[in-house]
């Protein structure tokens, strides 16, 4: 009971994360710009820092969670996203605005992108953790779709601030319920940075112990002209005992860019992080561009009616993230069940092949749908599809990520999100200058060429990934 009570709390975690991605929308733009004399770089901004950072600083907070715990994080995160949208709520002038869009951000960004998945690696054995992953990203997968919808009828009833308001409140009720019903599941015997520390820590005491031996050597043999050289040597020989109790974790044993590098080392890692970055930039800039595109003619909706039309990519998403999880963990037990248990993490991308076909066809049919701004039902159906395959791949991808990351999953997710957020900052800034210049079918094609690269590497992955993952582990152990 209390492992699904962990799953929903920080689903709801991570909710609030993606809430203050997608409820700040074009609705509110109008508003704030005229309210606090902002313009559309200042707009841009806001928005271009929010994903940078909400993708970037997951590194730091996997750390501060080797020290303290992810229920320290998820306390700390959480209040720092309500204080900065109770901040931006009150802003009267555009840099305190973007200011607070940036604290916002980094507090939404520790649930999101790490520490909830690298909890639930933490309790749910890999024949679970697919469906589970899938049940945990669903749920903030709410957001892009019902955001622009609450966005537009907070903003039209009451005002843009009335968007942070409600951020304000969502973020209050989760740090409670974490206060109160989260149990801290962070175990440092199952963590590679703790064990690497607690191996420093012998290192050091054997050298300190060389050294008082050195020293006492000297003052052995003054006081005492009997004591032989190899009796003050003995002393220091001895293997150290160095409690775990007494391993206490500081920032420098947890420097968030040193296992970043450890797992950059995999190759398979470096294609798995490579195709998560480029879905999620696929899915951020068909969000932000469709906007563009629905609102203009022949269509001319208004910010609620867009919102209806993107709910298909969300819910597109939603169910997506449900029966791919699922279906991963079936094929896995089957794999099991059938007494062939090698190879078992790949079973997460043999589960994600038949998926990764139907997106390049998906995003080309909605390439060609808005270019030729074909009847709403038909881009409803394309928004549908590509959601549903390109979280997917996704979802399967990421929980292959985890399996093959034992002990250090926590960084693995948060380099998979800090190359996820620099991604998602480069879309944002190129998608709309690349629809300016060649339209949606010229943008969305050279997107539709990115996912076949992608899917050639993740072939790559499955064929040459152990043999990678075993030079990486080598390698490690040699160092």
């Amino acid at each position: 009971m209390r492992k699904y009570m962990t799953l929903i709390l920080i689903a709801c975690a991570g909710l609030c994360g993606m809430m203050g991605m997608n409820i700040y929308n074009r609705a509110a733009i109008p508003q704030i710009k005229q309210q606090i004399s902002a313009n559309d770089q200042d707009m841009s901004l806001s928005l271009a820092l929010f994903i940078i950072v909400q993708g970037t600083t997951p590194l730091l907070w996997s750390a501060i969670g080797e020290i303290k715990g992810r229920k320290y994080v998820y306390l700390t995160s959480l209040a720092l996203f309500t204080i900065g949208c109770a901040a931006a709520a009150t802003a009267k002038n555009v840099g305190v605005l973007i200011s607070m869009r940036v604290l916002q951000a980094l507090g939404g960004s520790a649930v999101l992108s790490a520490s909830g998945a690298a909890t639930l690696a933490d309790i749910w054995d890999p024949k679970e953790r697919g469906t589970k992953l899938g049940i945990y990203y669903s749920v903030p997968l709410v957001a892009p779709a019902l955001g622009p919808i609450l966005g537009g009828i907070l903003t039209s009833a009451f005002s843009w601030r009335a968007t942070f308001y409600f951020q304000v409140a969502m973020g209050s009720i989760t740090w409670v319920a974490f206060l109160l019903l989260f149990k801290d599941t962070y175990r440092r015997e199952r963590s590679t940075t703790y064990q690497t520390a607690v191996r420093r820590a012998r290192i050091a005491a054997a050298a300190k112990r060389r050294l008082e031996a050195h020293e006492m050597k000297a003052v052995d043999t003054q006081n005492n002209p009997n004591t032989t050289a190899k009796e003050v040597s003995n002393r220091g020989n001895a293997t150290p005992v160095v409690s775990t109790d007494d391993v206490k974790l500081t920032l420098a044993d947890v420097n968030p860019f040193l296992p970043l590098i450890q797992v950059l080392r995999r190759k398979n890692n470096i294609s798995i992080v490579i195709l998560s970055s480029l879905m999620f930039g696929l899915s951020y800039s068909i969000s932000y561009t469709a906007v563009r595109t629905l609102s203009v003619s022949p269509y001319h909706y208004d910010s609620l009616r867009v919102g209806f039309v993107l709910l298909s990519f969300g819910i597109g998403n939603i169910v997506g993230s449900i029966i791919s999880g699922r279906y991963s963990d079936h094929k896995l037990a089957k794999r099991k069940a059938s007494g062939s248990p090698s190879m078992l993490r790949f079973v997460r991308l043999e589960s994600t092949k038949i998926f990764m076909l139907c997106l390049t066809p998906s995003v080309a049919s909605y390439a060609w749908f808005a270019e030729k701004h074909l009847h709403i039902a038909a881009i409803c159906v394309s928004l549908f599809a590509v959601g549903f395959t390109s979280i997917w791949v996704y979802t399967n991808t990421l929980a292959y990520l985890v399996d093959a990351n034992v002990g250090r999953s926590s960084m693995a997710v948060a380099t998979n999100s800090f190359f996820r957020g620099l991604t998602g900052f480069a879309s944002a800034e190129v998608a709309v200058p690349i629809q300016n210049g060649i339209g949606d079918a010229g943008l969305y094609m050279i997107w539709a060429g990115l996912v076949v690269f992608t899917g050639l590497s993740l072939l790559l992955v499955e064929k040459k990934g152990t043999k990678w993952r075993e030079e990486a582990e080598q390698d490690e152990q040699s160092t």
